[in-house]
C-alpha cells in the first residue's frame, strides 16, 4: 500500500479527527466479548501506516486490560482506537472513516465469543480466541 494515500476521519461530534496514511482496504473484526460491551456489537478495525490524531482534550483512554487500552471522544462518546500495549500498535473504528465503507473484511476473530445476532457473511478468515491468543504467544507476547 503508498504511503501517499491518505484517509479521513472524525467522532459524531467532530472534536476528534484522524487522519491515517497507508490505510489498509480490508478491515479486521473483533468479536470478543469486551469489544461487543465497549461498542454493542463487533469491533471494526481500521489500520495504516502513520496516524494524525487531533482533538487531544476530548480524547479519554481507558486501560481495558493488562494489554490494551480503548480510547473514547469524551464529548460524543465515539469509540476511536484500540492500542495493543506491548507494541504500542493502534487501530482506529473503521465507522470513523467514510471512505472505509468499501473496504471488504479480511478476517474475523475471536469467533468463540461472537453473539447470534453478529454474524458477518463473506468468505474470510475466522479465528478463535485460543487461535489469536496462541498466535501472539508464538510472537513473544505474554498474557499473563
Amino acid at each position: 500500500m503508498s504511503g501517499a494515500e491518505r484517509i479521513e476521519g472524525h467522532c459524531l461530534c467532530g472534536a476528534v479527527t484522524i487522519a491515517l496514511d497507508g490505510p489498509k482496504h480490508e478491515i479486521e473484526i473483533c468479536q470478543c466479548d469486551m469489544c461487543r460491551r465497549w461498542g454493542g456489537s463487533f469491533y471494526s478495525a481500521q489500520t495504516g501506516e502513520n496516524a494524525e490524531v487531533s482533538g487531544d482534550d476530548a480524547i479519554t483512554a481507558y486501560r481495558s486490560s493488562e494489554w490494551a487500552e480503548r480510547a473514547f471522544c469524551s464529548k460524543c462518546g465515539s469509540n476511536l482506537w484500540y492500542r495493543f500495549l506491548p507494541t504500542g500498535n493502534r487501530s482506529f473504528s473503521a465507522g470513523l472513516f467514510d471512505a472505509a465503507v468499501k473496504f471488504a473484511v479480511e478476517k474475523e476473530i475471536f469467533v468463540d465469543e461472537r453473539a447470534d445476532w453478529c454474524r458477518i457473511e463473506g468468505d474470510h478468515p475466522r479465528q478463535a480466541g485460543q487461535e489469536v491468543i496462541a498466535e501472539a504467544e508464538a510472537a513473544g507476547f505474554r498474557f499473563d
